[in-house]
């Protein structure tokens, strides 16, 4: 992976925590210019945290970037890899409102929201929620929960293109089940092994299923993601996050994100998809570029992780323009 294509990399000036209730502390952090126009990274996964690398799709001289690690991950606590996580109190409308939380602990009166992947699905349910807060979007492979996009990753469609992976992917399910029959719920499986109490049964579950995601995220296969993805405490907290999402459909009634957007049809977005990408396939982009052409839709030639050159390219495009207009 390249990482020509953003800014350099910068420390935070201010971290700190958020109490958001249910016994839940998000970690926060600024970094940028304090006076500059207000940014909120909204990550991926859902489960995967921030990092450093997320600060630098944003000028520095011009951005308040703020950036936080979700419940249940990253260093927000608790953290779902614990042996006795409770996973009742992290749904996506917990997660919007501890977004609109954020931006009023942290005196904001109006941000941009910028999300990729997971982070896509919950910019769009919170400036749906929200539409007067937020000035911008920027939404990179766009995931909307849907039961076809959920079965296309997860119930053999991907598979096609990524077969030696989707043997790891299987393996922990056909240990504890068998030969799986037509029409097995590879998600529904995953939910059992990954919340088993044995460390034995949802450790190595939790390496193949986030595993799985790292491997097929990139044009080109990256064998330093599929290590940073193999590390057991954040592969479990986010295999556990994740999977408790999907087998509840994010909570959403089917198509709800893109049926939406009339309540933020006139909120300036650019809409960044890799043509290639295995996890989120252009096809939802597309859809929500049909319901949504205000949007701003740019196609390229890559996969799925926001550090492919071709998305990074245009990540910093999008951010670099709307700053110029504010």
């Amino acid at each position: 992976m390249t990482t020509t294509e953003l800014y350099p990399a910068v420390e935070p000036y201010l971290s700190g925590r958020l109490e958001v209730g249910d016994g839940n502390s998000l970690y926060w952090e600024e970094s940028g210019n304090p006076d500059g126009k207000p940014v909120v990274f909204v990550h991926g996964g859902p489960g995967g945290g921030c990092g450093p690398l997320h600060r630098r799709f944003f000028d520095p001289a011009r951005y308040r970037v703020v950036l936080y690690d979700q419940r249940g991950c990253g260093r927000s606590t608790p953290h779902a890899s614990a042996p006795d996580v409770d996973l009742s109190s992290n749904t996506t409308w917990h997660l919007v409102d501890d977004l609109e939380r954020l931006r009023l602990d942290r005196g904001i009166e109006r941000w941009q929201v910028f999300g990729g992947s997971w982070g896509s699905a919950l910019a769009l349910a919170y400036a749906q929620a929200h539409p007067s807060v937020v000035t911008e979007l920027v939404l990179r492979g766009i995931f909307t929960l849907r039961p076809g996009e959920l079965d296309w990753y997860y119930n053999g469609g991907a598979a096609n293109l990524a077969p030696q992976w989707w043997e790891r992917f299987e393996a922990p399910l056909i240990r504890a089940f068998g030969a799986l029959p037509a029409g097995f719920d590879r998600i529904a499986g995953y939910h059992e092994l990954l919340f088993d109490a044995d460390p034995a049964v949802h450790r190595p579950a939790g390496v193949a299923w986030t595993t799985w995601e790292a491997a097929t995220s990139t044009l080109e296969f990256s064998q330093a993601l599929v290590d940073d993805f193999s590390d057991p405490d954040f592969a479990l907290a986010f295999a556990r996050i994740e999977n408790h999402y999907f087998v509840n459909a994010g909570w959403f009634d089917e198509g709800q994100l893109i049926a939406g957007v009339d309540a933020i049809r006139s909120i300036p977005a650019v809409i960044v998809q890799g043509r290639y990408d295995l996890p989120c396939p252009a096809v939802t982009a597309w859809d929500l570029h049909r319901a949504w052409p205000e949007a701003d839709f740019r196609l390229v030639q890559a996969g799925h992780a926001a550090t492919e050159p071709a998305i990074a390219a245009e990540l910093v495009a999008a951010t670099d323009t709307f700053a110029r207009r504010s």
